[in-house]
């Protein structure tokens, strides 16, 4: 796997999975490691979605890859401190 890299996140899918800038690893999908969240239709969804989405939403993530699932990177995400836009 690739090493940390330091990508934008441009959109939240759901608790457990976003889009970033540019792709890692050949894939812009990134699924958090240690992470299940509800999917669509399941009770907690939009919760779950809301505060990935405060937490890294529009932010620079550093992006550590540790797998592969269903096409998507499974990745260890930490926010970057210092995030200038």
């Amino acid at each position: 796997m690739a090493k940390k890299v330091a990508r934008r996140v441009k959109k939240i899918i759901d608790g457990d999975t976003l889009i970033v800038s540019s792709p890692v690893s050949g894939s812009r999908y990134i699924r958090l490691a240690g992470v299940n969240a509800p999917e669509k239709r399941q009770r907690g969804y939009q919760t779950a979605k809301a505060s990935l989405k405060s937490r890294v939403g529009g932010k620079k993530v550093w992006v550590t890859p540790v797998g592969r699932s269903y096409g998507r990177i499974v990745a260890k995400v930490r926010k970057v401190r210092r995030d200038k836009k």
